[in-house]
């Protein structure tokens, strides 16, 4: 049977980048068509479809047309995603669903000469994404999105008005990284680690992190000790050579690391966190690290769960390979551009071997910033760590204390109240962000899940187009950003809403550049019933796009050139 003809009652709807469109319910928000945006600013926004009436499903052809636009249009279909744990068994109120099912998530390419499967009877959505360049034509852009039958006629036809200001967005200042996981690319493309192949496609993946606002990249020294069952490991992804020769001192190859400063440069990374020295959770051992020694053909792990972090052989090596490192930040220009880390998240109860572990590690530095994730200020207090890392929900201590260079995280743990980025979450609770970081300085925003694609503990390989907790472990959205191509990643919703945030900081502090600090707290805050804090927020995507709205009318009318 042809259903073709049934594709001409397509039903369309404008909507903005925060509405979570599901298939089996009608779209919560109303029409979206205009918006504004400065210059080498990302815009997106979304058309919902449906085709009510089909019972096949049919395809359309989609074609994005802008006369005059100098800049990037693109058009990308939101897949659905699988989520079993889209939340913890005690969320707040401030999720979509509460129960498992198919989200909208993945960013995937239309088929062939832009076609689109539309299936029968369900809400799905486009995404489409335009970008400023510099020299692009102040004013408003009409931006049309058409969708065209086999035979070429128009079934339906969605047109955003995209104002262009004559002014361009800064650049960001906020130090962002989301940690890159070399070894889930190899095992999930099944190629040799730090091939050409594999080379290729970190590449790839870095350059889609540093187009959407990190400028920070987990730099794998030694395979990071991160999400590692006790006991198990991780595949090497060691940057360093090491060997040993038959007289105790060790020497340090950095070619690889070399390579890998250099390929993240290319790519728009500037700043570089050398992996943890440290175990997870405690800081009692040593990471995997495999080492050549003399008369040996293949290297072997000398250091492990086995390393007793605070004895004698382990601190020998450090104090053997941390003057060489500093040695080669140096030469090489790295030194404003380098953080270190000693461990991941340490509690209260760690603190004893936290303080051994960095107190071995700063001897050897010279000064150089150590940054870490944690959330009890007494690490900082007592000057264990000179960049802490708070987690947003614990970050009120840090805050009181005026912490110079302060930065903030959150990950599965930070579900309640605050910002964060699962499926259930609207996209808005993950855009407020911006304007957090913001109105208290933050230096520097961490996430640990760029692409984590293996099972909580890393004890084995998960496909995330299937698997999207870490086989149960955290709300779905926690462990990565993007998904796996052919050729290189599928970016998400959650990755463009997150550098809409960056976005929203950098506009903010633009005004605050030419209107003053005060002013633009005070246009930021109007009209809100309390203070803007970490857990009390607007939490609708209205304000948050007036808001920003209002804030490009700010810059656009004031009576002052750039």
């Amino acid at each position: 049977m042809n259903n073709r003809s049934a594709v001409f009652e397509l039903e369309t709807r404008c909507l903005s980048s925060l509405v979570k469109v599901f298939p089996d319910e009608e779209p919560a928000a109303g029409r979206y068509g205009s918006g504004s945006a400065l210059r080498g600013e990302a815009y997106s926004f979304q058309v919902a479809y449906r085709a009510p009436e089909l019972t096949r499903g049919a395809s359309v052809r989609v074609e994005l047309s802008s006369p005059g636009w100098l800049g990037k249009l693109s058009v990308r279909e939101v897949g659905l995603a699988p989520s079993q744990l889209p939340c913890y068994g005690d969320p707040d109120d401030g999720v979509l669903r509460g129960k498992p099912g198919l989200f909208p998530d993945p960013l995937l390419p239309l088929g062939d000469g832009g076609r689109l499967k539309v299936p029968p009877r369900q809400w799905r959505a486009l995404w489409i994404e335009a970008v400023a360049d510099a020299g692009e034509l102040p004013g408003v852009h009409a931006i049309s999105v058409a969708f065209l039958s086999e035979e070429g006629a128009t079934v339906a036809k969605e047109t955003f008005a995209l104002e262009v200001l004559p002014l361009e967005l800064p650049e960001q200042e906020l130090l962002h990284t989301e940690w890159f996981h070399a070894d889930c690319l190899a095992t999930h493309y099944g190629v040799d680690v730090f091939g050409e192949r594999h080379w290729e496609l970190i590449e790839a993946y870095v350059a889609t992190a540093a187009a959407h606002g990190v400028n920070m990249l987990l730099t794998p020294l030694f395979t990071p000790p991160l999400d590692t069952a006790v006991g198990g490991e991780r595949p090497t992804v060691q940057l360093v050579d090491v060997t040993l020769g038959r007289d105790g001192t060790y020497a340090f190859g950095f070619e690889k690391l070399t390579r890998w400063i250099g390929m993240a440069e290319r790519a728009g990374i500037r700043y570089f966190e050398f992996s943890h020295l440290f175990t997870q959770w405690g800081a009692k051992h040593a990471p995997k690290i495999e080492v050549l020694e003399a008369g040996a053909v293949e290297r072997t792990k000398r250091f492990g769960w086995h390393t007793d972090a605070a004895g004698d052989e382990y601190g020998e090596f450090l104090a053997q390979f941390l003057p060489a490192l500093a040695a080669y930040i140096r030469e090489n220009g790295l030194a404003d551009r380098v953080y270190f880390h000693v461990s991941d998240e340490p509690r209260e109860e760690h603190l004893e071997p936290y303080r051994i572990a960095s107190e071995r590690l700063r001897r050897h530095i010279g000064g150089l910033p150590v940054l870490d994730a944690l959330s009890d200020f007494s690490f900082y207090e007592r000057g264990l760590v000179s960049r802490p890392v708070a987690a947003n929900d614990h970050i009120e201590p840090f805050l009181e204390a005026g912490v110079p260079e302060l930065w903030t995280y959150y990950c599965c743990v930070q579900y309640k109240e605050v910002a964060n980025r699962f499926f259930d979450m609207p996209s808005a609770r993950s855009r407020i962000l911006g304007a957090q970081l913001y109105k208290f300085g933050l230096r520097g925003f961490l996430h640990w899940g760029y692409n984590f694609w293996y099972s909580q503990y890393s004890l084995r390989a998960v496909n995330p187009y299937e698997t999207t907790d870490a086989d149960g472990a955290f709300p779905s959205g926690d462990a990565f950003l993007v998904y796996p191509g052919e050729e290189g990643p599928v970016e998400s919703i959650r990755l463009k809403v997150v550098r809409e945030a960056l976005q929203d900081l950098r506009a903010l502090r633009l005004l605050e550049r030419l209107a003053g600090r005060e002013e633009t707290l005070r246009l930021l805050e109007d009209g809100l019933g309390e203070p803007l804090t970490f857990r009390a927020y607007p939490r609708g995507d209205a304000w948050l796009l007036e808001r920003r709205e209002r804030i490009n009318r700010a810059l656009r009318d004031r009576p002052y050139s750039i």
